[in-house]
């Protein structure tokens, strides 16, 4: 046996037995005649103890960090005890030492607090994945898995692979292709997700389906993006949207419990999107704090469901308010005795590139009961009682107001909220808020092709009281200047998503079933009977030979971790990931191939 207990199990239980163990060298420390050594491996650290006498009898001076070596010893009873880490009221008294690999000197130091930047550590992948932090997160990741596959397979999910060389059919994101040698100037693509097969094996009698499964998508990465990346991926039969969200929200309840222990009893908070873009400015609401947004002006046609809003705006001669096309306000409690400087570097913040806006209004209501405005000049006394009155803003609270375009003013009140939250203290890592959003748009209109494109994917069916809808009136658009009044615009999708901590971690919908209805959406998407038979004719084929009602979802993995992790990216729980350009630091790749390659594939390159 190379070892008897590995670097993070002994106790006061063992004092006393002599011990073999393996492990890496993380530090070693020289005290006068005594030297100490922490051994690490993936369990914990284990101090090392060697005694003057057994000094010349070691290879000592050829040790260094990251040394591999087996020692023997037995276990005592440590004088300065380490309280913080489970081996820390015991060490080893070491008789035996032997080297089994030395290490060159690390690039960067190989604990929780390094001195490693990223792009050192990615080219050094192998070594960052020994960092305790790092390992933490492969160990989260797996648990999440374990949870995931254990709570699926008790509701008798099965799961089933699906192949990852497939063909091209581009509707969303840009596909990963591979060039086939074997079918001259063909290429297969690799899947952005298992969609149409598993729709297929619903139509195959396959009820339930789960896989944990890679896709690629060829786009634009950022934190939470990666060109390869894992989906829970699940598809049932015979169920409709309430079966859905009652199989998966409990899904996500269970690895919660199991990951993190918080038991979450309450059905999730179910949020239609236009409530969640009416409320908190985007379709997937932090909901760890409260700090809805406030309208202080008639809303526009997005949000018909809230017309009844009246304007405030009518009593202001306030240019930059009567000429917005909306204003929005969020109320901020114990903000209201905020500085002149703090409230400056607030404007400054909304006037960023990423942002967008000219400038920030205020109200303030101070704790000493005065109220001041940065517009008082423009509007009475009653006027700023009516918007404190619609934000129910109490003494003590700041209110910020945003106006200007619509979907422009609506995203940065959204990002403005999620910042102050953030200052305030109101994201705590450690609390979990979950909710799903609900009729969704299906369609958006694409102004510059002038028609429909799918909010979701081409496959998710309009809510029942909207499929006679679709299949009655035509797609085109004939005038692209009045295209919210086409039936097509008010169409709601059969679709879900649910949030996390204000990050989408999961969505679905369910689908066509009906081959009539999907040629319908094929044709809205602009797509000729002769382009869809050839992108999709295996699934209207297989939509000849009885389909069941089905629907799914697909929650993203790499996302859940970060977040359960406390991560702001995923690329800390993904054990080999991606750059932000998707270039694999570690193996130098995407790179070259040889000519002989090239000519095998049929490929030319240009010169």
């Amino acid at each position: 046996m190379y070892r008897t207990h590995t670097c993070g199990e002994l106790s006061l239980k063992n004092i006393g037995e002599t011990v073999t163990m393996c492990g890496w060298i993380q530090t070693i420390r020289k005290f006068g005649a005594i030297v100490f050594i922490d051994l690490r491996d993936r369990y914990g650290i284990t101090q090392l103890l060697i005694q003057e006498e057994k000094l010349p009898d070691l290879p000592l001076s050829n040790l260094g960090r990251e040394f591999v070596i087996q020692i023997s010893g037995q276990v005592a009873e440590r004088s300065n005890k380490n309280l913080k880490i489970p081996t820390g009221e015991i060490e080893v008294i070491i008789s035996e030492l032997k080297i089994m690999s030395p290490s060159a000197i690390p690039p960067f130091t190989i604990q929780d607090d390094t001195d490693g930047g990223e792009d050192i550590r990615m080219k050094f992948r192998y070594l960052d994945l020994r960092r305790a932090t790092m390992q933490k997160n492969v160990l989260l990741r797996y648990k999440i898995n374990k949870a995931v596959r254990a709570y699926l397979d008790q509701h008798h999910f099965l799961d089933i692979e699906t192949p990852f060389l497939i063909k091209s059919t581009p509707e969303g994101a840009r596909d990963f292709v591979v060039p086939s040698r074997l079918n001259q100037h063909q290429f297969y693509a690799l899947p952005q997700s298992p969609q149409t097969f598993k729709q297929l094996l619903m139509v195959s009698g396959f009820d339930r389906y789960f896989q944990i499964v890679k896709c690629f998508r060829d786009e634009d990465l950022r934190a939470d993006r990666q060109p390869e990346f894992t989906q829970i991926d699940c598809e049932m039969s015979f169920v409709k949207q309430e079966d859905i969200l009652n199989m998966f929200e409990n899904l996500i309840k269970a690895v919660i419990k199991s990951v993190k222990n918080i038991e979450i009893l309450d059905p999730l908070p179910r949020l239609s999107w236009e409530e969640a873009m009416w409320f908190y400015g985007n379709d997937k609401p932090d909901l760890r704090f409260d700090l809805k947004i406030i309208n202080f002006k008639k809303p526009n046609h997005i949000f018909l469901n809230y017309s009844a809003a009246s304007s405030i705006v009518k009593k202001i001669g306030f240019k930059v308010f009567e000429d917005a096309e909306t204003i929005v306000a969020i109320a901020i409690p114990g903000a209201g005795d905020y500085s002149r400087k703090q409230m400056d570097e607030l404007t400054e913040w909304v006037k960023r590139p990423q942002i967008g806006m000219q400038g920030m209004a205020y109200i303030k209501l101070q704790t000493d009961g005065q109220i001041k405005s940065s517009f008082e000049k423009f509007c009475t006394p009653d006027t700023l009682k009516d918007m404190i009155d619609r934000c129910k803003a109490t003494p003590g609270s700041l209110i910020l107001i945003l106006a200007g375009k619509e979907e422009k003013t609506r995203k940065a009140m959204s990002e403005l909220r999620l910042e102050m939250a953030s200052k305030l203290g109101l994201r705590n890592p450690n609390t979990f808020k979950l909710a799903w959003i609900l009729d969704f748009p299906l369609f958006e209109y694409d102004a510059e092709e002038n028609r429909w494109v799918a909010r979701h994917h081409p496959f998710t069916s309009p809510k029942p009281e909207d499929i006679s809808t679709m299949l009655h009136n035509e797609p085109q658009i004939a005038n692209p200047d009045a295209y919210l009044e086409h039936p097509y615009y008010n169409i709601k999708a059969n679709a879900y998503d649910m949030v996390l901590n204000g990050n989408e971690i999961g969505g679905g919908s369910i689908r066509i079933f009906q081959k009539e209805l999907q040629e319908k959406m094929f044709a809205a998407l602009g797509m000729q009977p002769e382009e869809y038979q050839h992108k999709f004719g295996f699934l209207l084929n297989a939509f000849e030979y009885g389909v069941p009602p089905h629907g799914g979802i697909a929650f993203g993995l790499d996302r859940i971790c970060s977040i359960l992790g406390g991560s702001d990216t995923i690329r800390d729980f993904i054990a080999f990931p991606k750059n932000n350009s998707g270039r694999d630091m570690m193996l130098d790749s995407p790179s070259t191939i040889d000519s002989k390659q090239l000519t095998e594939l049929f490929i030319q390159l240009k010169s």
